[in-house]
């Protein structure tokens, strides 16, 4: 690590907001990633006749387990459940729900409210709010990050090739991105939407056709101002190519303002899923998103752990990125060295 590096990684330490808000979020993300392993209808193992089973990753029949039907075993049924404690014994993981498990034992009419069984209640399909959060924050957090590092790659190359080339290049560039970053983005998302099936990577696809024009005006202002700097003249007079020069030496100091407007695209792209997942135009019915958990909560006012459930975990998820992308601001501001 170069010492002006080192000089950024300490003043973002030197940020405890920032800092202990990128390890709760790096915590809660890496949780997510394994939701299979926190939630699910189907045991983590099974140890049956001395032999061990792994129901979550592998479908097994009733009749492996002593019982009569051929088809796939139900750990929820009592009788299922006495088979394989009479001969060994089973492991659950803590929240016996995946997010399209429907709990068919509710005392009380779905929306149920929060209880020893379901910890944050169940939504108005009798579904476990607790195991669609998990899985909600997975998706939503690895669809930011898809987008913003694939629409980061693309604003940075065609910044880099209108602020280095400059001219009219730069000027039908600019005059492209000024018209098309005119256009009513979420009108048009809503009316794709409707036109295809949406699912992940369509959604991902059709955003990622306007998100690419947040960081262009600021890699191409650094390559505007790089490519007159002495020392790329001088790399220019030793025979060095263009493309040795964007990307050698004007192409990392425009990467300091990329990194901290990062965590700002990762948010935008996470609040632009939830609203279309909101608006009912985003991942497909059923997913478990955290929009869909949000309309939930707007058409089922007499159950508030929905609207809250939601707003909690948006209102941490949003307020951690924000923590991060100030203190990564700040170590990367130059009127610090």
């Amino acid at each position: 690590m170069t010492p002006i590096n080192q000089r950024r990684f300490e003043r973002f330490k030197a940020n405890k907001r920032g800092w202990y808000s990128l390890w709760i979020f790096m915590l809660l993300f890496i949780l997510s990633l394994f939701a299979e392993l926190l939630a699910n209808d189907n045991p983590l193992l099974i140890n049956f006749d001395g032999e061990y089973y792994y129901p979550f990753m592998k479908t097994y029949s009733e009749q492996e387990f002593g019982g009569e039907l051929p088809t796939e075993a139900d750990y929820r049924d009592e009788y299922v459940v006495e088979l394989i404690n009479d001969n060994g014994w089973i492991l659950y993981p803590p929240v016996k729900f995946s997010y399209d498990t429907i709990n068919y034992d509710l005392t009380t009419p779905a929306p149920s409210a929060p209880d020893s069984v379901n910890l944050l209640g169940t939504d108005d399909q009798g579904r476990d709010v607790l195991a669609r959060v998990i899985y909600g924050f997975r998706i939503s957090v690895l669809f930011g990050l898809a987008l913003t590092l694939i629409s980061s790659v693309i604003g940075i190359f065609v910044g880099a090739i209108q602020g280095y080339y400059g001219g009219k290049l730069d000027l039908f560039g600019q005059r492209f991105i000024e018209i098309w970053s005119s256009l009513p983005i979420l009108f048009l998302l809503i009316i794709l939407s409707s036109i295809i099936r949406p699912n992940f990577w369509w959604l991902l696809g059709i955003m990622l056709l306007f998100s690419w024009m947040s960081l262009v005006p600021v890699i191409r202002a650094e390559f505007l101002r790089g490519r007159n700097l002495e020392y790329v003249k001088a790399a220019k007079a030793l025979g060095l190519g263009d493309q040795g020069i964007m990307f050698k030496h004007i192409l990392p100091n425009a990467m300091v303002a990329t990194i901290t407007f990062m965590p700002f695209i990762l948010t935008g792209a996470i609040t632009t899923l939830t609203a279309l997942d909101f608006l009912g135009f985003g991942l497909p019915p059923g997913s478990p998103s955290l929009g869909e958990l949000v309309s939930q909560g707007k058409s089922n006012l007499q159950a508030p752990w929905l609207g809250a459930s939601a707003f909690f975990i948006l209102s941490i998820m949003l307020t951690l990125l924000v923590f991060v992308g100030e203190a990564f601001r700040d170590a990367y501001d130059p009127r610090a060295h």
